[in-house]
């Protein structure tokens, strides 16, 4: 079913390293044209001349945006319009967290939390669906990468806020559906919200307690970013009339 989406446009934001990365990866081999974003795109273009060498259908278009900034969201899909047509597949992948408890946590952790994890993510939506709402795509696909962490509160002060935007993920996840149904249109909306995942997420998370980042990933055997690309490419291989709403995977060592 991977078939209809090939020549057709995806966005991956976050694409640098990571889940990101992967996803891009699966998606560019799988024949389409897919733009990743990210605030550095040394990473990216090297991964797009990988994708080259290694003979895949699709292509990799490297594109600098910072997710904070709206106006350079905004610039980004009016080069996709120009370049591209426009986006029929969003991979809203971008987030990060900060050691921000409630009680002691700094406002502008929080905030840049807030950027990331919930504006950018609502600002490409509107953003995606509009371009396929102007140009008649009635197949798109908006796929929001979710946590575990929003379906249940860890129990560990440095998350809880992280924990909070992705909560609000879930939420505007579903508003979306919601939202699409009333439109009429047969876009359609999901989640896959991962577990613990090895990537440089905890060593960004903990970038000043290495130690323990590393200990975040030798405790169990965990996911990899692979077995994330292959969620997003079961999720757009459903059948056109298919909805499926929230993927929830993690290891299976994770207690919680």
């Amino acid at each position: 079913m991977m078939e209809r989406w090939k020549g057709r446009v995806a966005l991956v934001t976050g694409a640098s390293v990571g889940i990101g990365a992967a996803v891009a990866r699966a998606l560019v081999q799988h024949g389409m044209k897919v733009v990743g974003c990210a605030r550095s795109v040394d990473k990216i273009e090297k991964l797009a001349a990988e994708c080259q060498s290694a003979g895949y259908s699709g292509t990799l278009i490297p594109y600098k945006c910072d997710l904070c900034n709206e106006d350079e969201i905004l610039s980004m899909f009016s080069a996709i319009k120009t370049l591209h047509q426009g986006v029929d597949v969003c991979i809203n992948n971008a987030g990060l967290a900060h050691n921000e408890p409630l009680l002691s946590g700094h406002t502008e952790g929080w905030r840049n939390m807030i950027d990331v994890n919930i504006l950018a993510l609502a600002i490409c939506t509107r953003e995606a669906y509009q371009s396929m709402k102007e140009r008649g795509v009635n197949d798109g696909h908006i796929i929001n990468i979710n946590s575990m962490g929003g379906h249940r509160m860890v129990p560990s002060a440095d998350e809880h806020f992280y924990c909070a935007t992705k909560y609000a993920v879930t939420a505007l996840t579903e508003g979306l559906r919601q939202e699409l149904r009333e439109t009429k249109t047969h876009i359609r909306a999901s989640c896959i919200s991962p577990g613990i995942v090895e990537t440089e997420f905890a060593f960004r998370h903990h970038n000043s307690d290495p130690e323990r980042a590393a200990a975040v990933y030798e405790s169990i055997k965990c996911l990899k970013a692979e077995d994330i690309a292959s969620a997003v490419i079961y999720v757009l291989s459903a059948p056109p009339h298919v909805q499926i709403g929230d993927v929830q995977m993690r290891p299976v060592e994770q207690v919680s």
